[in-house]
């Protein structure tokens, strides 16, 4: 698989997790949870790039969240 690009969506394939790449550190990427929060390392291959359905059901989980104060 090539690099994928800073900013890039993507789901990491064994846990459904919607991400952002921030970064490459060493074999894995640094992925984002969508409306931020903790990073966490994948490996590139357990990765696919996220649907627009993927995208949005992830920020408005975030929103959902953040609405009922579980999210700072």
């Amino acid at each position: 698989m090539t690099k994928l690009p800073i900013g890039s969506y993507v789901v990491e394939i064994r846990t459904g997790r919607v991400g952002t790449v921030m970064g490459h550190e060493g074999p894995y990427l640094q992925l984002r949870p969508l409306g931020g929060g903790r990073e966490w390392d994948c490996e590139p291959e357990g990765v696919r790039a996220a649907t627009v359905s993927e995208r949005l059901s992830a920020a408005t989980a975030h929103a959902n969240a953040r609405s009922r104060g579980e999210v700072p």
